[in-house]
């Protein structure tokens, strides 16, 4: 696996490209020079947990039978303060399931989705406190 990072301006806007030709802005704040052209690189992280996991949940569901019409998540980040780098302490994934779930089986998908194939959440630092919660959400 391979990401590029190509600078885009004279400050701290980027672009990464993988193999797939598919790209993604990164920028930084505005007290190093960014300009809000792209997310954070902390913000990438949240996104590339809240990916992994719902790559995960979805076929996880399937498995169980279970007619998901549609998932959004929400991912909450604390730092640390005062310390650089500063680093992530605590990260929370709020899943919303739409469709006919069963509870007791988006319960055991989110578990098994977070905690045992997320490939990102393995990847963080034993330190980061990782926590889920999710919300059925009935077909209408």
């Amino acid at each position: 696996m391979t990401v590029e990072l190509r600078r885009e301006n004279s400050a701290v806007h980027f672009t990464a490209g993988n193999d797939e030709g598919n790209t993604v802005h990164i920028d930084g704040d505005g007290a190093i020079g960014g300009e809000g052209a792209g997310f954070r690189p902390m913000q990438l992280l949240l996104a590339s947990l809240a990916g992994c996991a719902s790559m995960d949940l979805v076929p996880i569901l399937r498995k169980q039978r279970q007619r998901l019409d549609d998932v959004t998540v929400r991912v909450d980040g604390t730092r640390a303060e005062n310390v650089v780098p500063r680093p992530f302490t605590a990260i929370h994934l709020h899943f919303d399931l739409y469709g006919e779930v069963d509870v007791d089986k988006a319960a055991r998908a989110v578990e098994l989705s977070v905690e045992k194939y997320c490939s990102v959440a393995e990847s963080l630092s034993p330190e980061i406190a990782l926590t889920h919660s999710y919300e059925v959400h009935a077909a209408e």
